[in-house]
């Protein structure tokens, strides 16, 4: 059995631990305010681009830009550079746990492409690093100050090898934010774009031609990578709101577990003392009754 001291030792350093991850909590509930006021502010604008870029590349021959093009199916082999992003501090439940197992699955589900991966966040770059991939991309520390330059960085790396011809296809793997409590692995193919699917042709309402002013080249050299900016951005938003919300959460359950251990603490300590105190009555009687 434990001295009384050993559990008054163990209930102080449960309380000191209660302190920190409370604190942690409140930081992250700050950071979260600021993270999903940016992207509410992003997704409208990203989901519309989006929306009008798939359905803009179900109308145009593929061969009319070098980012629409379809080489080839993902049956047929090739290679797929696939973009991962995780957090660069743990502590935040099983949020780089689901991302991590979502890259793996992805790698295992396209044995027959080789996958070149772009590493953000570095608990990916740990995972990762040390298996022998070929990394094409890698950045930590850069939701500290999360910019869009970030995003353009490492959009010019999923154009650049996409137009050589040295991949096939580029994905992303994040985390959704749903909400404080929940949030959701995407995997999302970047490039090629993907196209809409009208799954009734014969419908009452014909498909529309857009009509292209300035010319059609023009507009896709310029539109098409800056779409390409803007989504990578609204997934690095997307990941680093739903890292605050698994931050949060993460602490807040830790807060309660050490205020249930704590208490379980005290219980036993003031039992462990209540059987000293008998004892030594019950020595004391002992010894008078010998007298």
């Amino acid at each position: 059995m434990p001295s009384l001291l050993d559990i008054r030792r163990r209930v102080r350093a449960v309380k000191s631990t209660q302190q920190i991850t409370k604190a942690m909590k409140m930081v992250a509930a700050s950071k979260l305010r600021r993270a999903q006021e940016r992207i509410q502010q992003a997704r409208p604008f990203a989901s519309q681009m989006q929306r009008v870029l798939n359905s803009l590349a179900s109308r145009v021959d593929p061969a009319a830009h070098p980012l629409l093009d379809e080489r080839r199916e993902p049956k047929a082999g090739g290679r797929a550079l696939l973009f991962v992003i995780t957090a660069d501090r743990g502590l935040c439940g099983s949020f780089n746990t689901n991302v991590i197992k979502s890259s793996s699955s992805f790698i295992v589900e396209h044995r027959d492409r080789k996958v070149a991966l772009g590493l953000v966040g570095r608990r990916g770059r740990d995972y990762f690093g040390r298996r022998g991939f070929e990394v094409r991309y890698e950045q930590v520390n850069l939701f500290a100050t999360l910019k869009f330059a970030d995003a353009q960085a490492m959009a010019k790396t999923a154009i650049d090898s996409f137009v050589k011809g040295e991949v096939d296809s580029v994905h992303l793997v994040y985390n959704e934010f749903k909400s404080v409590m929940q949030q959701r692995v995407v995997v999302e193919q970047l490039l090629p774009i993907a196209r809409t699917v009208f799954n009734d042709p014969a419908a009452a309402t014909p498909i529309v031609e857009y009509k292209y002013e300035p010319s059609a080249d023009k507009l896709f050299e310029h539109l098409i990578p800056s779409h390409i900016e803007v989504q990578i951005y609204r997934a690095l938003l997307e990941s680093a709101a739903a890292e605050h919300a698994a931050r949060m959460t993460a602490m807040d359950a830790a807060t309660r577990n050490s205020a249930e251990m704590i208490e379980q603490l005290t219980l036993y300590m003031n039992k462990v003392r209540q059987a000293a105190i008998t004892r030594e009555i019950i020595e004391v009687v002992s010894g008078a009754q010998a007298l």
